[in-house]
């Protein structure tokens, strides 16, 4: 298994009555891997996780991987802040057929320190065959996991590597220079994908790939095979649709986004809710001044 490139964090559609679109989601997988993306995350952040029943968290994963037919990774999003529901939920996990890994983030709310959380997740790959891939996401969870206890949990055999997503590059960086050649670290914020991938990260798992997975994944390739010049102008290019895609908590903007170009809808569980007019007008706004607004939705992804 050879993880890197640009994968995508999966929005999970929902028809405008709030159900689960599963035609739309097996559509959306198989264009995200038409158009270069080489892993994919359904039921994570931006899958709006939290607010699917269970049923339909092990379901949005089953597709994923029915869709995918095994020709890119799929790791689960599975987290949970009591370590008891996250092994039961990573053991049910283990039963899909087909399924890579496991995508796991910090307990939140709790807030454990570094041995709590080295305890937790030690508890959940112990659970598991499975490859894991840890989330460092503190500005969700309210924790952040550091550096040293990274490098202690990746001397568990199935802790693969981590979508980093602390925005702090100095801690980032200390952890690619300290970590095994063989532990990956993804960039979690398109936004400093590049700086990520110059000291040595492994890739990128991207929200703005969801609209533009052609572009993401040819700058997170030039970027590996050291075409900086290519690299920084599709970032140069898009950075302003990627900063815009938080402008409003996420996935509401990346929905809005998906929706003008005519590839889904707004639809979102509560508490999330569609972004604002003023939003949704500076969104419309980005798109057309990238000229990704066509009439055939299959013309928006061009690569720059």
């Amino acid at each position: 298994m050879n993880l890197q490139g640009c994968g995508t964090a999966l929005v999970t559609p929902f028809r405008p009555d709030g159900s689960l679109d599963e035609a739309a989601l097996t559509s959306h997988v198989n264009w995200q891997i038409a158009n270069g993306i080489t892993l994919l995350i359904p039921a994570g952040t931006t899958g709006e996780a939290s607010t699917l029943t269970e049923s339909e968290w092990l379901r949005v994963i089953e597709i994923t991987v029915a869709a995918s037919e095994g020709r890119v990774p799929v790791f689960a999003g599975c987290t949970h802040n009591a370590t008891h529901q996250a092994v039961a939920n990573v053991t049910k996990l283990s039963q899909i057929k087909g399924l890579t890994g496991i995508l796991t983030a910090n307990p939140y709310y709790n807030r454990p320190g570094q041995e709590g959380q080295y305890q937790h997740f030690k508890a959940i790959a112990e659970a598991t065959d499975l490859p894991i891939l840890l989330y460092n996401i503190p500005g969700r969870t309210g924790a952040n996991l550091e550096p040293a206890t990274v490098l202690r949990l990746a001397e568990l055999p199935n802790i693969v590597g981590i979508k980093e997503s602390s925005g702090n590059l100095a801690q980032i960086t200390e952890l690619i220079t300290q970590a095994p050649r063989a532990f990956k670290v993804f960039a979690g914020d398109d936004a400093l994908a590049l700086p990520i991938l110059s000291v040595g990260g492994a890739g990128l798992i991207s929200v703005a790939s969801n609209a533009i997975p052609q572009q993401m994944a040819q700058m997170v390739n030039s970027a590996l095979t050291e075409n900086w010049v290519a690299a920084r102008r599709i970032n140069r290019h898009y950075y302003a649709l990627m900063q815009a895609n938080f402008i409003e908590p996420s996935p509401a903007p990346i929905k809005a986004v998906l929706t003008l170009l005519g590839r889904g809808n707004e639809t979102l569980r509560l508490p999330m809710v569609p972004v604002s007019d003023t939003s949704r007008k500076k969104l419309q706004a980005i798109l057309a001044e990238l000229d990704l607004l066509r009439d055939d939705p299959n013309e928006n992804l061009r690569v720059f």
